[in-house]
Order: structure tokens, then C-alpha cells, then sequence
């Protein structure tokens, strides 16, 4: 314990006699403790965000026009940054649509990716029936069993789309090959998706 003490008093001497160094007047820097920095946790894909919201009855030949990409995600954190900071399907007007797809896939049927593809599609219940609450709960699960590989075969999966509608609002997952019985989503997924896979062939 003397030793220690005797240490501890040696130390603060130094300490005074470097004080004495400094000048009146003069400005000392001190160091600054930096944050470490927040280790992120990639993802398996890249992820990008579109949103499209049509202003009235798009014809055919326009669809997708008004389709705009958002942000592209790399990281667990930056997906709930993002989440966090963008409206929720509920609150978004009718008509809207809210699209996740893997980078470098535009949520387009044209889209080589997807040309010969097919989606899967959830309904929750309608909106007078407070159907609102659920849509938010059901599109985040689709979100994170996607973007988390919780497919069993996510490989064969472009994207998930939110459209928001007045009558009826869904929740489509699409697929790289409608032919593909092993990518069928099915009604034993995350959240029941239920339907037949729709092959959707251009050119």
C-alpha cells in the first residue's frame, strides 16, 4: 500500500510540474475519447426500396412510371434505420404502393429477373374491418423473413410488394420461376400466404 501511495504522489507531482510548463493564457488540447464504432451485421443480399404512387388510373402502357427506388440496404442496422423512418402501409393513401427487392431487380414484370416468374399473395382483412393494424404486422414479418433468409428458398425470391387499396389491400411475394414447386411460398410461411404461383411471361 506505501508503495502504491508513493507512486500515486510521484504521478501527481509530474502532473504539477507539467502545469507549470503551460503558460498563462495558453490553450492545452486534451485528448477525446471517440465512440467506438458500431460494428454492423451484413446481410445475405442487398435490399432496395421503391415506392410507386400512381396520381390517378395509369394505363397500361405507363404502369411503373411514377415507380421510384428509395434506398439500397446492406446491414441489419441499416434496414431499421430506414424501417423506422418511413411511413408505415397504413399510413400511406390508397392507390400506393411499397416494394422491397433484391439490388439490381426493379419490382418490373419486364424485368429479366422476374419475367418468368409468379408471386404469392396475403390478404389481411379489409380495412373497415381494422384490417390497417394488421397490414403494418404483416408486412414487417414478410420483411424480416426475407431479407433474413428465412425462405427455405430465397434464392428463387425477387422481392415482396405492399399495395395499399381502399377495397382490399395485399401482400405479393415474387418469384424467379413460376415452374418452380420448391420456391412456392405456401400457406405454412411466416404469415400464410395462399394462392397459386402465376407464371407472367413477356416478349
Amino acid at each position: 500500500m506505501a508503495d502504491e501511495l508513493a507512486a500515486t504522489t510521484e504521478a501527481l507531482r509530474l502532473d504539477d510540474a507539467k502545469a507549470e510548463e503551460v503558460e498563462e493564457g495558453e490553450i492545452v488540447e486534451k485528448p477525446v475519447d471517440r465512440p467506438a464504432e458500431v460494428k454492423k451485421h451484413p446481410l445475405e443480399h442487398s435490399w432496395t426500396f421503391w415506392f410507386d404512387n400512381p396520381n390517378g388510373k395509369q394505363k397500361q402502357a405507363t404502369w411503373g412510371s411514377s415507380l421510384r427506388p428509395v434506398y439500397t440496404f446492406h446491414t441489419v442496422e441499416d434496414f431499421w434505420c430506414l424501417y423506422n423512418n418511413v411511413l408505415q402501409p397504413s399510413k400511406l393513401i390508397a392507390g400506393a404502393d411499397f416494394h422491397c427487392f433484391k439490388a439490381g431487380i426493379e419490382p418490373k414484370w419486364e424485368d429479366p429477373k422476374c419475367a418468368y416468374g409468379g408471386k404469392w399473395t396475403a390478404q389481411p382483412p379489409p380495412p373497415r374491418s381494422g384490417g390497417k393494424a394488421v397490414l403494418d404486422t404483416y408486412w414487417l414479418h414478410t420483411l424480416l423473413a426475407m431479407i433474413g433468409e428465412q425462405f427455405e428458398e430465397g434464392d428463387e425470391i425477387c422481392g415482396a410488394v405492399v399495395s395499399v387499396r381502399r377495397a382490399q389491400d395485399k401482400i405479393a411475394i415474387w418469384t424467379k420461376t413460376a415452374s418452380n414447386e420448391a420456391a412456392q411460398v405456401g400457406d405454412d410461411g411466416p404469415i400464410g400466404f395462399t394462392g397459386e404461383v402465376v407464371a407472367v411471361q413477356c416478349g
